[in-house]
C-alpha cells in the first residue's frame, strides 16, 4: 500500500467509527469530503464510501421537486416534523443550481425549515451546485449513502425549479414526487410533459382560502392527464393528491401514499430499480471523469480555442472538432 492510501485509509477510518454512530459533525465532515474537487479528497473519500457502502441502502429514498415559490421547503417541514412524530429520522438533502455564485436561496431553505433544523431526528444539508455536468447532482448519490450509514431511515433529495436537475434525481430516489401550484387551463398545458412523465405523485400545494376549489379541479384535471402516459414504475399507479403546506392539511396523509408506493412496488421493485440506479451511476461516473480529463489534456487544451472558432465559423462540423479533440486526447 502506497503512504498516500495508507494516509487517506486512515483518514477515512477517523470518520467512519463516529459517523456510524450518528455523530453529526462527522456527517458534515464526510459529505464536505466527498463533495471536494481535490484529488486527495477523493482518495479519501473513496476509502471512506467503501467502508459505508455495507451500512447504507435501508432508508425510504424521496425526490421532491418544484417551481419557486411553491412552498417546497415550507411542505418538507411540515411533512419532515410529522415523520419525527411517528418517530422515523429524516435527512434533507438541497440541490440549488443558484449557490454556486455564493450561497444564495439554499441557504435560506435551512433557515426557513428552521424548527426541522433544530430537532436531533433531522439533518439538512444544503450543498453548492457544481460546474460538472450534473451540477451537485453527482455527488449527491454519495451524500445519501453517509446519511443512511449514519442512521437516517427517511432522505428527501430537494432540488430547485424544473429542468435537467429534475431527471437527475429522480434517477437516485425510490419516489419522485412533484410539487405544484394550483392551475388550470392554460396554465395546465404550460406545465413540462417530461416532469410530469417522472412523477410517481403529484402534489398540488396551497390548497386553502380561495385556491382551494382550484387546487381541487388542478387535482382532477392532472388526474386525467397522468392517465394517457406510462408509470415511470413498475406495479404502481401515479396518485395526485392536494395539501397545504401553510394550514398543514393533507401533508402528514402523504406518509400514507408513500407507505402505498412502497408496498406496491415491493422490496424486490425496489431493488431492481436501485440496481439499475447504481448502473447508470457508475457509467455517467465513467462519463463525468472522461469529461474532466479531456478537458484538462494539455494537447486538447492547446487546440480547443482553434476549434471553438473553426465550428463558430462553420470552417468545421462539431463532430470533425470532437474527433480532432479525441485524437489528440488518445495521441494519435
Amino acid at each position: 500500500m502506497s503512504p498516500s492510501v495508507a494516509k487517506s485509509g486512515h483518514a477515512a477510518d477517523s470518520l467512519l467509527e463516529p459517523l456510524l454512530a450518528g455523530d453529526r459533525r462527522a456527517l458534515a465532515q464526510a459529505i464536505t469530503l466527498v463533495e471536494s474537487t481535490r484529488p486527495d479528497h477523493r482518495e479519501r473519500a473513496d476509502v471512506l464510501l467503501a467502508a459505508v457502502l455495507p451500512h447504507s441502502g435501508k432508508s425510504v429514498r424521496l425526490g421532491i421537486t418544484g417551481v419557486p415559490g411553491v412552498g417546497k421547503s415550507t411542505l418538507i417541514e411540515r411533512f419532515g416534523l410529522s415523520l419525527l412524530e411517528r418517530e422515523r429520522s429524516l435527512a434533507v438533502l438541497a440541490i440549488d443550481p443558484s449557490s454556486k455564485r455564493g450561497g444564495g436561496s439554499i441557504l435560506g431553505d435551512k433557515t426557513r425549515m428552521e424548527e426541522l433544523s433544530r430537532r436531533t431526528t433531522a439533518f439538512i444539508r444544503p450543498s453548492p451546485a457544481g460546474a460538472t455536468l450534473g451540477g451537485v447532482a453527482r455527488r449527491t448519490r454519495e451524500a445519501m449513502l453517509l446519511v443512511e450509514a449514519a442512521g437516517f431511515d427517511t432522505v428527501i433529495v430537494e432540488t430547485v425549479g424544473v429542468g435537467q436537475s429534475e431527471t437527475a434525481v429522480a434517477d437516485m430516489v425510490d419516489m419522485f414526487i412533484v410539487l405544484l401550484l394550483p392551475a388550470g387551463g392554460d396554465e395546465l398545458q404550460g406545465i413540462k410533459r417530461g416532469v410530469i412523465e417522472l412523477a410517481d405523485l403529484i402534489v398540488v400545494n396551497k390548497a386553502d382560502g380561495d385556491l382551494k376549489a382550484t387546487a381541487r379541479r388542478s387535482a382532477a384535471d392532472y388526474k386525467h392527464a397522468l392517465r394517457m402516459l406510462r408509470s415511470p414504475t413498475a406495479g404502481w399507479t401515479p396518485e395526485v393528491t392536494t395539501c397545504s403546506a401553510h394550514t398543514g392539511e393533507g401533508v402528514a396523509e402523504l406518509w400514507a401514499i408513500v407507505e402505498r408506493f412502497n408496498q406496491a412496488v415491493g422490496e424486490k421493485g425496489i431493488a431492481r430499480r436501485r440496481a439499475g440506479q447504481a448502473r447508470a451511476w457508475m457509467w455517467n461516473e465513467v462519463g463525468e471523469t472522461l469529461l474532466a480529463e479531456l478537458r484538462k489534456h494539455p494537447e486538447v487544451k492547446r487546440l480547443v480555442g482553434g476549434l471553438e472558432r473553426d465550428v463558430e465559423s462553420g470552417r468545421s462540423t462539431p463532430a470533425a472538432a470532437a474527433r480532432r479533440m479525441l485524437e489528440a486526447f488518445h495521441g494519435r
